[in-house]
């Protein structure tokens, strides 16, 4: 067998597969994060990854800023975490939805929940020519109030309504809106369930927390922060240092003082990916599944290395040559067990060689051996004449006794011929 150079390197290879093996495991992890490198974040929506007015991009730099740990979430089964949960559901939204997110979060509780609600409708700004304009930015339409609140278990015997008013109070604090005419608030309170945190001028309320039914012996429920009025949080209203202040300090109240992270809920505006497959894939019950392919990768690569290089060249099915030719034929004569017709044709071969070697040429077995016994014994030859010998191989029966006397023959040949 021979084998031929290979063109690369052990090292070379092994470098090849680590660098493969990393940028598979990144892009699994990009499509879990939602990294496709597109700007679907910038599409005018009133959301966590929007830059236009109504995105709320400006609170999470601002509360990245003061330290907190800010996420923006993809994924459905993150709502279940611990930690401060922001939803800023568009306009068009489900209230089966969001019902069941909140009672999901109440029933773990998992931590606060802040539901931030709609109230501008949005379009593109259009492309100038001096470039001005930027991916999201947008231009704030009419103000509407979104219908789905009342159907809301939070938001049963309440009434929304949008007008204008003289700024906000509350937390100690005050300041003015940056839209005054156009002011959403919660109007109507007839089951008592909000209970104020800011309010308008005009008494009515701009942020509340839900009072939650019920008798809760065993723990303090998480509070669930109703915003009424989205420019005290979104990027519209971070352009004034007081309601930024203000927006930051109503997480920490919502939080009352822990230590947990703060994640902005996308899925609500159609920005939601599947779990990260990385992750995903050291989970239960998918781990069994990894574990067992990752064996099978270490394994087949043990094999890749421990044979490295081209194949060894393939050996003839048939190997060439008087040598292999008998060995194949004792080998088939071996496996039929049919060691008797080797006796005929080999004391034929022997008498031939040794007729030859004594310039006799009789043609026949008889005659053959008779001029063989009758030249050898003019010569003075001793030892058993060549007769007996063939006739202890044309009697022989066994393999044993076949080769015994083939072996004899081949002897006297050999002694005689030497």
């Amino acid at each position: 067998m021979s084998r031929r150079a290979s063109p690369f390197s052990a090292k070379t290879v092994l470098l090849l597969l680590a660098v493969g093996s990393l940028a598979f495991l990144l892009f699994l992890y990009a499509l879990g994060q939602g990294w496709t490198g597109g700007e679907e974040g910038r599409d005018g929506g009133n959301h966590a990854a929007a830059n236009g007015l109504n995105g709320y991009s400006g609170l999470v730099e601002l509360l990245q800023a003061t330290g907190q740990d800010v996420s923006l979430s993809r994924n459905p089964a993150d709502r279940a975490d611990y930690g401060m949960q922001i939803l800023t559901p568009p306009l068009w939204s489900s209230a089966e939805e969001i019902d069941e997110i909140i009672q999901q979060r109440i029933d773990t509780a998992a931590g606060p929940t802040m539901l931030i609600l709609p109230k501008w409708t949005a379009m593109p700004v259009p492309e100038l020519d001096n470039g001005d304009s930027q991916p999201g930015w947008v231009v704030l339409g009419q103000p509407t109030s979104p219908q789905w609140f009342g159907e809301l278990a939070i938001g049963e015997g309440t009434e929304l309504a949008i007008g204008s008013t003289g700024g906000w109070q509350g937390l100690g604090s005050s300041g003015d809106l940056p839209d005054e005419a156009a002011v959403q608030a919660l109007v109507g309170n007839s089951e008592k369930s909000m209970h104020p945190l800011l309010v308008d001028s005009e008494g009515d309320v701009l942020v509340a927390e839900y009072v939650q039914p019920g008798a809760f012996d065993d723990y303090e429920p998480w509070p669930i922060v109703v915003v009424f009025e989205p420019d005290l949080m979104n990027n519209y209203g971070m352009a004034e240092q007081q309601r930024a202040a203000v927006a930051v300090q109503l997480v920490n109240e919502a939080m009352q003082g822990a230590d947990m992270p703060v994640r902005f809920d996308l899925t609500l505006n159609g920005l939601g990916a599947s779990e990260n497959l990385l992750t995903l894939a050291f989970r239960p019950p998918f781990l069994a599944a990894t574990l067992c392919m990752l064996l099978a990768a270490l394994v087949i690569g043990w094999r890749a290395f421990s044979r490295f290089g081209p194949p060894l060249a393939e050996a003839p099915a048939m190997a060439q040559g008087k040598r292999q030719l008998a060995q194949n034929g004792a080998a088939l004569l071996q496996r039929v067990k049919r060691w008797h017709l080797l006796k005929e044709p080999y004391e034929d071969m022997i008498g031939r060689r040794v007729a030859r070697a004594l310039g006799l040429r009789p043609a026949d077995h008889e005659h053959r051996e008779v001029a063989i016994d009758m030249a050898l014994a003019r010569r003075g030859h001793e030892g058993p004449p060549f007769s007996h010998l063939a006739g202890d191989l044309r009697e022989a029966e066994r393999p044993r006794e076949i080769i015994r006397a083939a072996r004899a023959l081949r002897t006297f040949e050999r002694t005689l011929t030497q």
